[in-house]
């Protein structure tokens, strides 16, 4: 079987993904497990999708993918930024639209460090006046 396969990586926070490309009928699955059983909300569902519906591609490919770290919102955004890069390995012409939509840039927000002196990244600790 010489199927041809792209290949993109995605990250965001501290979750990374794995995308592979295969042509097929849109079946996606991610860590061996379908889609729907792996992100469970629908606004994530969509999200994930973002990138085939921009480029009018939904439904033509199948997708395969490896996620780890993070968690499952961080797991997904680093999904769409994945499927996102492996559709420009497809057609590099789509890398415009992908671009103009935001798909193709990294999310940059990340959790802020803890302090010392702090309870948390920025919140003290109680105050006791006696």
């Amino acid at each position: 079987m010489n199927e041809e396969r792209f290949y993109g990586t995605g990250h965001r926070k501290n979750a990374v993904a794995r995308v592979w490309l295969m042509r097929g009928t849109g079946k996606i699955t991610v860590n061996k497990k379908p889609m729907k059983e792996y992100v469970s909300w629908w606004t994530r569902r969509e999200e994930l999708l973002e990138p085939f519906k921009v480029t009018g591609t939904l439904g033509e490919w199948d997708v395969w993918a490896t996620t780890k770290g993070g968690g499952i919102i961080g797991q997904a955004g680093a999904l769409r930024h994945g499927i996102a890069k492996a559709l420009v390995e497809v057609n590099p012409e789509w890398r415009g639209i992908l671009k103009k939509s935001g798909l193709l840039t990294r999310d940059p927000r990340m959790k802020e460090r803890k302090k010392f002196g702090r309870k948390r990244a920025r919140r003290g600790f109680q105050f006791s006046k006696r």
